[in-house]
């Protein structure tokens, strides 16, 4: 288990973190979500002991991360894929870290094979690798000492869409072991599909934290009619906001069933009506996110 408890980290003045709290559990993978600059990476390294909070605390596995005897064992950690020293190999850095762990030298030929490294890949320096290969190789790094938590920084990056799909299966066999996944991506869709919990921070600060479902019942409700007018007026006489979607439909703040009563009541027939689906959970993270994004549409600015 993971739990960061109240966790603030101020720089020079400048709140980076800001009394962030959550848990990740075993056999679930927990996706942590926000845009670059919302203090994602800063909060793992406190978890890792590399960055110390200016106040609140972390714990791995029942403990400080710098009070396990043997880390790498315990909790796997990529935090930065082009961390690693250029000019050895893929095979001696993995060496050096299973001999730095003390496992047994076939381990490292089994983790080449696990994140689909060849021989040939493995005996190159690491300077001469794409980000997806770093990426790669940093995962087996992570992995080497068969660990009880895994802890990746934005693991997704540099790798193609069949990378991607491939680390996803991996961290679902991983967590489906019992393992604890905590997962962090500032692009919702890299990891919607593979995590049970999100937590999804904005300028430092916790905004939204659950599981799937009970954020996409957050999301609202996706809803329709031949008179669109008259639903959407239905709907904000009854205190629900909508607007109207890229589709044409509504996308309305209220759950499905409040939305098919007010329709009912008012006399309007539904085409359409159900839950929000992943473009819904979308939207409510760049709600929840906006004051985080770089790059943002203003009213009155060109298009």
């Amino acid at each position: 288990m993971i739990t960061a408890d109240h966790l603030t980290k101020s720089y020079r003045g400048v709140t980076a973190v800001d009394d962030v709290s959550f848990t990740a559990r075993p056999g679930r993978v927990t996706g942590f979500l926000g845009p670059n600059g919302a203090g994602k990476s800063t909060t793992m390294r406190i978890l890792v002991g590399l960055t110390p909070p200016t106040s609140g605390s972390a714990e791995v596995l029942g403990g400080r991360y710098a009070d396990l005897p043997n880390p790498g064992r315990e909790v796997g950690v990529l935090l930065d894929a082009s961390a690693q020293h250029a000019g050895r190999t893929g095979r001696e850095i993995l060496t050096v870290a299973a001999r730095t762990m003390g496992l047994r030298s076939e381990r490292v030929e089994e983790m080449l094979a696990r994140v689909s490294l060849t021989g040939k890949e493995a005996d190159r320096r690491v300077r001469g690798y794409s980000l997806g290969m770093r990426q790669r190789l940093g995962i087996a790094t992570a992995l080497l000492g068969d660990p009880d938590v895994l802890i990746l920084d934005e693991p997704a990056n540099g790798l193609d869409p069949a990378g991607i799909r491939w680390m996803r299966d991996l961290l679902r066999e991983y967590a489906d072991q019992g393992g604890t996944v905590l997962l962090s991506s500032h692009l919702l869709h890299e990891i919607e599909v593979v995590a049970d919990d999100l937590v999804v921070i904005g300028n430092g600060r916790i905004v939204a934290q659950g599981t799937k479902a009970e954020l996409l019942a957050g999301a609202g409700t996706v809803c329709a009619a031949a008179d669109t007018r008259a639903l959407a007026s239905a709907l904000s006489g009854a205190g629900i906001t909508s607007k109207v979607s890229g589709s044409g439909a509504l996308h309305a703040d209220a759950e499905a069933a409040e939305v098919g009563r007010v329709a009912h009541a008012a006399g309007v027939p539904l085409t359409e009506l159900r839950a929000a689906d992943g473009a819904g959970l979308e939207e409510m993270f760049l709600q929840l996110t906006a004051e985080s994004q770089r790059d943002r549409i203003h009213e009155g600015a060109a298009a």
